[in-house]
């Protein structure tokens, strides 16, 4: 190619820089534009962090609401997509539409949530659903368990996409819980079911689309010496699974220990502790079958029947007292009077029923049909039927396709959204429960008012992630912001990449909003990453996949849906401030295990990986021997 033209290839044609290389000397043309072009990858990595740091500045540190941080964000990603990566106008316009499309999406599964949540709450049925949790304990510590990582995991199995939070969150706040500690501890069990979630789909689609490029899953496996794709992704899930299975363990401890320390009356995290026999027992009643079930059956069901299993082991148990606290010790919320302002959302506009209490069966019938929905019309096959429900369902679609003839797409699927299941289980409520017409259009109502106050966040959230993603095929010739990122990392890493590949698996899925996405943008690279280094780089990409799916705990558009079903706008970063803490845990301690793993043989076993994991596991060993002392000696109203 004749060096003018190729130097005059990254200016878009600009009459100014035309003039400019007519008065150079081809060779000193093309000299400038590689050296632009080759920009350092490190300063590429910085400035593609330009747009995460914007968001921990303004949203984590300073403690703006998301409806202002988030638009300075977007900002700071269009101008360096325009001018850094020299993208078009054109695509970043046509990338923000397509993330206003998705933020419609959100905001109608906000929707359908907070509309199920008014109607139970307008036929007195959460009144019900409250009882029923008492009848297992009164104590909240008992509660979330459950209900966040237990019931949480069966939703993530069967729904994903940020589904259990919508139907955790608010069940939470309707048991009592303020709706800061309900938002968090959902957040927080966001992270081991998530690989899993949505039957699989982080692996099966995520992993999978990553590792095939251009090409097919089957090809990609075959030429790395493997039978075929569906044996690379079942080894890949495996991994995955037993990663998660040690970081999760620890899991409904962080939840309970944060619960206590955050949001007692005595800010005590010995106070959450002190439950960690049966913690650590509900952890291993769903991890324990989760690892099982992905060695026998694949990727799709972990969480699954994971979440499920664990109900039904965990559900009895407590009832029948099996390593239940003392009635004396039994811990609670201080008096709702005595709350910070900022534990609360807004009150729900919605008055309860006035007739007789709803029987235990029918009021737990919306959430029970929920689930049946979610699972249902997520299988891709039905034993001994000829009939693809998730095909069928997602046959019906709006496509938005080649917006702006940039070759960005979305397609809309309103029935196979969140959104319409909540929606189905509303209407199934107002006749089952005989709600008064006037009391569900209030719910209909209300439900309006607060996705209103939701949609400014997240109509400059989701289209920033977009600009983000979608930054490539600039005149710059750079890569996208994400992969930009995760090189320059690379680079400064060398042979200590496993430590930080986690990482790069967290902010893809925290900056995109989904670990099926993350893995998408982020597994061929890691597997390449992996050999280069000489290492197996199957362990790469489940290192990649696992951190992807503790990302969710401080993605920040999650963290805004979550907060807008339960009416706490403005508290995204309170919340982010709290879960980072779990995501460094886990994102590091499994970096960690994946370096000792990969690195045993040529580095013995004392290397830095092991040195992390055994530092880790003496803190918790010695945090739980000094609980139990704790408890012996004074009784948990004394503890501080």
């Amino acid at each position: 190619m004749d060096p003018y033209n190729q130097a005059e290839r990254f200016h878009h044609g600009s009459p100014e820089k035309k003039s400019d290389l007519n008065r150079k000397l081809p060779e000193q043309a093309l000299r400038e534009s590689k050296a632009v072009k080759n920009m350092a990858p490190e300063i590429l990595a910085l400035l593609s962090l330009l747009p995460i740091a914007a968001v921990a500045l303004f949203l984590v540190i300073l403690r703006w609401p998301a409806s202002r941080a988030m638009p300075i964000s977007y900002v700071v990603a269009a101008t360096l997509a325009l001018f850094v990566w020299k993208i078009s106008f054109v695509q970043v316009a046509a990338a923000s539409i397509k993330g206003v499309i998705v933020a419609g999406e959100l905001l109608y599964i906000i929707f359908g949530a907070i509309l199920l949540l008014n109607t139970l709450h307008a036929s007195g049925a959460l009144q019900t659903i409250r009882r029923s949790f008492s009848g297992i304990s009164a104590d909240r510590r008992v509660q979330v368990i459950i209900v966040a990582w237990l019931f949480g995991a069966f939703i993530e199995g069967s729904a994903g996409f940020g589904t259990p939070a919508a139907v955790a969150v608010p069940l939470l706040v309707g048991l009592g819980f303020p709706a800061l500690a309900a938002v968090t501890s959902g957040m927080i069990i966001q992270s081991t079911p998530v690989s899993f979630g949505a039957v699989g789909t982080p692996i099966l689609v995520g992993v999978s689309t990553g590792l095939a490029g251009q090409g097919t899953i089957d090809m990609f496996a075959t030429g790395a010496g493997y039978e075929d794709g569906t044996a690379l992704l079942a080894l890949i899930g495996l991994r995955v699974a037993l990663l998660h299975a040690i970081a999760g363990t620890l899991i409904p401890l962080f939840v309970v220990g944060m619960l206590t320390h955050f949001f007692g009356k005595n800010r005590s995290f010995w106070e959450g502790i002190a439950i960690w026999p049966f913690a650590l027992f509900a952890a291993f009643a769903m991890t324990g079958p989760y690892l099982l079930v992905a060695y026998l059956l694949g990727p799709e069901f972990p969480s699954l029947l994971g979440g499920l299993i664990g109900l039904a082991i965990v559900v009895p148990s407590a009832k029948a007292g099996f390593l239940m606290p003392r009635d004396e010790e039994c811990w609670d919320f201080d008096s709702r009077d005595q709350w910070d302002r900022e534990w609360s959302g807004a009150e729900l506009e919605v008055q309860s029923s006035d007739r007789c209490g709803v029987p235990m069966l029918l009021a737990w019938l919306p959430y029970l049909l929920v689930a049946l929905l979610l699972v249902v019309t997520r299988q891709r096959e039905l034993p001994w039927l000829d009939l693809s429900p998730a095909a069928l369902i997602k046959s019906i679609s709006i496509p938005v396709t080649d917006i702006f003839g940039t070759g960005i797409s979305e397609e809309i699927r309103p029935l196979y959204l969140p959104g319409t299941v909540f929606i189905i289980a509303s209407l199934a409520a107002f006749g089952l429960h005989r709600i008064r017409p006037s009391d569900y259009g209030s719910a209909w109502k209300a439900s309006g008012r607060t996705v209103v106050v939701a949609s400014v966040a997240l109509i400059f959230t989701v289209p920033m992630v977009q600009v983000f993603i979608n930054s490539s095929g600039g005149a710059r010739g750079y890569d996208s912001m994400p992969i930009a990122l995760a090189s320059g990392v690379q680079n400064l890493a060398g042979q200590a990449w496993p430590l930080f590949s986690t990482f790069i698996g967290g902010i893809g899925a925290s900056v995109a909003g989904s670990n099926t996405v993350s893995n998408m943008m982020f597994s061929l690279f890691q597997y390449e990453v992996g050999s280069q280094i000489g290492v197996d780089p199957t362990w790469i990409v489940a290192l990649q996949a696992v951190g992807g799916a503790a990302g969710n705990t401080i993605c920040v558009h999650n963290v805004v849906a979550a907060s807008a079903v339960v009416g706490l706008a403005g508290k995204e970063g309170t919340v982010i401030r709290k879960t980072l803490i779990v995501f460094t845990y886990y994102a590091l301690l499994l970096g960690a295990v994946g370096y000792s793993i990969v690195w045993w043989h040529s580095k013995g076993p004392l290397n830095v990986g092991t040195l992390i994991v055994a530092a880790t596991g003496m803190l918790a060993v010695s945090l739980l021997a000094t609980s139990t002392v704790k408890s012996r000696l004074r009784s948990p109203a004394e503890i501080s």
